[in-house]
């Protein structure tokens, strides 16, 4: 397959300009995707632009990513319902550096190589461009007829909150940037979601005016659940690439929670299965949705692609605590991050920490939790074997339980047969 079959194939492919696929036949040809610096990471919905520049070096193209750091203090209004807040100079810097470092992973830098993927950053650009320079020497070429004709203009004009002239500059301030690539690295096409569109041909327009230049452009589908619903977004938030903000353990979960109907499109998207591999793997998964064949290898392919093979073999075992006899040890290795949310879901109980410094022998303790109505109760199970402190068996009624007992410092993790419970220590 060319670059444009495997992404017609995969789903990724939405609006393209005529010539595109032609161009990329043709040459190798340099490419960008702008990245906006509003967060220090990357999340989920940033991971289609990356996959588009990894798929189009892996095609023998040079990728060229695009940080805004001048977009950035204008903020982007395609499709966006009110203006963004601006951000300030050291915010700017910091997010445009995390986002750099994370980029560095996913592409191929190595100036030996005729298409190593290069960082260019808008600011630098710029910077060096006064107000009355680029509204003469760049604003002429662009009527604002043009302009107003988007959609993504047009919906905020017509809406309540209307648009500021900052805002409505964006697209050609974006479009500058295409001609800049154009003229300073021969970079001849544009990728983004359909969202960018506009802005996009934007790009293309001004270099065949001011450059009588010719440019090409393609989008992908915005990614949206089957319902309808926005992909990315999770009861606790945002779903980060930065294993700080949202941890392996966590992301390996989100893609493992996906929808049949969702998994079938997500593997072809989100992975680099072949076509081929991908087919057999759906007609499987048909047979028995039940073994969840899908979701377990959308996980470890996407885990894998993002946080490394140890990440990923952590957060199955991490996941299978609740299930599987697991060791001691491998409760102990958890963050405490991991480890709340590992028991997510798992009824929680309370007790005084300054109770533990003196200790609580465990059937005191398994009673006034409310794990078990009564002392009784409590002290016949523990005797039958059929209790577990952080994964290990009781050995009977006389153990004690103190702060030496508590995960990172906070946490005990009681078992009564097949039921958890995650005591505090407050």
């Amino acid at each position: 397959m060319n670059l444009i079959e495997e992404l017609r194939w995969r789903g990724m492919l939405q609006d393209m300009m005529p010539g595109t696929e032609e161009q990329l036949q043709k040459e190798m040809t340099t490419a960008y995707i702008g990245f906006d610096p509003t967060a220090e990471s990357l999340h989920i919905g940033s991971l289609v632009p990356i996959l588009l520049l990894v798929h189009l070096q892996k095609a023998g193209h040079k990728p060229l990513a695009l940080v805004g750091g001048a977009t950035g203090m204008v903020g982007d209004p395609s499709f966006k319902a009110e203006e963004r807040k601006m951000l300030d100079d050291e915010t700017l810097r910091r997010n445009v550096d995390g986002i750099r470092k994370q980029l560095e992973r996913f592409l191929d830098f190595d100036p030996a190589k005729p298409n190593a993927a290069e960082m260019v950053n808008n600011y630098d650009w710029f910077q060096h461009i006064s107000f009355l320079d680029f509204i003469r020497d760049t604003g002429k070429h662009i009527t604002v007829n043009y302009m107003m004709a988007k959609d993504s203009v047009k919906k905020r004009i017509e809406g309540d909150s209307g648009m500021s002239f900052t805002e409505f500059t964006y697209q050609l301030i974006q479009g500058y940037d295409f001609f800049h690539l154009y003229t300073a690295k021969n970079c001849k096409l544009q990728m983004g979601g359909s969202d960018q569109w506009g802005n996009i041909v934007t790009g293309t327009e001004l270099i065949r005016r001011k450059a009588q230049g010719q440019a090409f452009a393609f989008t992908c589908p915005l990614i949206k659940k089957a319902d309808g619903t926005k992909f990315g977004k999770t009861e606790q938030g945002t779903v980060w690439l930065d294993p700080k903000r949202t941890s392996p353990y966590a992301f390996y979960q989100f893609w493992l929670r996906t929808t049949d109907d969702d998994a079938e499109s997500y593997i072809k998207i989100f992975t680099f299965m072949e076509k081929e591999e991908v087919d057999v793997l759906i007609a499987e998964h048909r047979q028995d949705p039940g073994k969840t064949l899908l979701q377990k290898r959308l996980a470890q392919e996407v885990t894998t692609f993002i946080h490394g093979e140890e990440a990923y073999k952590f957060a199955v075992e991490a996941s299978s605590i609740l299930y599987n006899k697991n060791t001691a040890d491998l409760l102990l290795s958890l963050s405490e991050e991991d480890l709340v949310e590992v028991m997510a879901g798992v009824p929680q109980h309370e007790v005084a920490k300054a109770e533990l410094e003196t200790g609580k022998d465990i059937v005191s303790l398994l009673a006034e939790t409310g794990i078990f109505p009564s002392k009784g109760e409590a002290r016949k199970t523990v005797q039958g074997g059929g209790v577990s402190v952080n994964k290990v068996k009781v050995p009977g009624i006389e153990m004690v339980i103190n702060t030496s007992s508590l995960l990172r410092d906070k946490y005990i993790l009681l078992q009564k047969g097949k039921n958890y419970f995650l005591v505090k220590a407050v």
